[in-house]
């Protein structure tokens, strides 16, 4: 939420920086996750997880840290300042793979088959409560908005989600972990040559990987331009457009529960029933991302809180959608274990955000210039993004996404 939302507007309308320059910063961030097959990998080699979640939450903080400071001297020492921020921006990346990558093995080779849809359905559920209760915490605080008010609400944050951290996993892992034990017992692991061959000669796994890209290529074109958007656009000051980020991210939750109680991804079903929900996500996504182009043109008389709010429900149902699908499947290799599965998803998703990040700034920053109206900018970037989701959902009703019987490597030892 800091990195990508907060400091993202402070830097193009409080600092005067192009749009394009945050959103390199969070391309870079995710250019550092493309290793996170490799984190993987080395999980089901048998290593513990939880002190790769412990210690990328740490990297994590620390990268915030020095991204918020180095926004802060912007105007004094601008070059200094930008340095600290891609240096920020690494640990960030690196923090962000290292813990993400871990949690979902953990829970994909620690939860049973028919639970795992449920357990990673949770875990998004909880992790957008606490963008929403950072967002709406942190917009809050922020206003008025001075300097050394930021540094403090960034470090409150930071502090709170490194304690939430250690508490949660405090004995967490059994003593001896069932990725330990599944590799004592299922003989010599592949290289992650061998995993990663085996990975993209699965038909399924290539769909479902290229509707990974597909979909978070068009959710990651709004994330750094919505609240840029509604400063631009419809004059809100930080504190209401970081409260505007919440409002989406509350959307994004109701969404993600209403479609685990509606659908099956509570009650353990196969990938393939997911299928209805994450199409209707993505074409409910584009419709709501087609309403932000008639804001734009609109402006301050179009009921903005209400079409992010929607396009959080969208966004939140084909999300967990995708996320039931993606545990069902992480299971399903012959030789590769859950972790590198998830990594290679993981980097899909991470080379989708990166670009799409970018591509939505650099449009909105060409838009503006070609058009001389940032409102056209924003409009026709919103379109390109409608367009994506329903590229995604046309990959969802085609994709057959059902796992085999093969048993997996790790869930041998539960």
């Amino acid at each position: 939420m800091l990195a990508t939302s907060l400091l993202n507007r402070l830097m193009v309308l409080e600092y005067g920086l192009a749009a394009g320059v945050p959103a390199g910063l969070v391309a870079w961030h995710y250019a550092v996750q493309f290793s996170r097959a490799l984190w993987g990998h080395g999980s089901d080699l048998g290593r513990r997880r939880t002190p790769w979640v412990i210690a990328g939450m740490a990297v994590l903080g620390t990268g915030a840290m020095l991204a918020v400071h180095g926004v802060t001297r912007l105007d004094e020492a601008r070059w200094p300042a930008l340095l600290e921020l891609v240096l920020g921006f690494t640990l960030i990346g690196a923090g962000v793979g290292a813990a993400g990558t871990s949690v979902l093995a953990m829970l994909a080779s620690g939860v049973a088959p028919q639970r795992r849809a449920a357990a990673a359905a949770t875990t998004w559920i909880m992790m957008i409560f606490g963008i929403v209760v950072a967002a709406g915490t942190a917009g809050a605080l922020l206003d008025p908005f001075t300097e050394a008010r930021l540094l403090r609400v960034a470090g409150g944050v930071v502090g709170a989600a490194f304690g939430l951290t250690l508490i949660a996993t405090f004995r967490l892992e059994p003593a001896t972990a069932p990725v330990a034990r599944a590799a004592a017992t299922a003989g010599p692991a592949p290289s992650l040559r061998e995993a990663l061959a085996e990975i993209f000669a699965d038909p399924e796994a290539s769909r479902f990987t290229l509707f990974i890209f597909v979909s978070m290529l068009a959710y990651a074109m709004q994330d750094l331009i919505l609240e840029p958007f509604s400063g631009l656009v419809f004059g809100m000051t930080p504190g209401e457009s970081t409260r505007l980020s919440g409002l989406q991210n509350g959307g994004v939750l109701v969404g993600m529960i209403l479609t685990g109680l509606g659908g099956s991804a509570f009650r353990g079903r196969l990938p393939v029933e997911l299928r209805v929900w994450t199409m209707l996500g993505c074409v409910g996504s584009a419709l709501a991302l087609a309403g932000l182009a008639v804001a734009a043109r609109v402006g301050p008389g179009w009921p903005l809180a209400v079409n992010i709010v929607l396009l959080g429900l969208c966004n939140g149902a084909f999300a967990v959608s995708a996320i039931g699908s993606m545990m069902g499947l992480a299971g399903a290799g012959e030789r590769t274990g859950e972790g590198v599965r998830m990594g290679v998803w993981g980097t899909a998703q991470a080379i989708a955000f990166g670009l799409g990040g970018l591509l939505g700034a650099l449009g909105v920053d060409w838009a503006r210039t070609a058009l001389g109206d940032p409102a056209s900018g924003f409009g026709l970037v919103f379109m390109a993004e409608a367009a994506l989701f329903l590229a995604a959902a046309l990959l969802a009703l085609f994709s057959r996404a059902a796992p085999r019987s093969t048993p997996s490597l790790r869930s041998a030892g539960t």
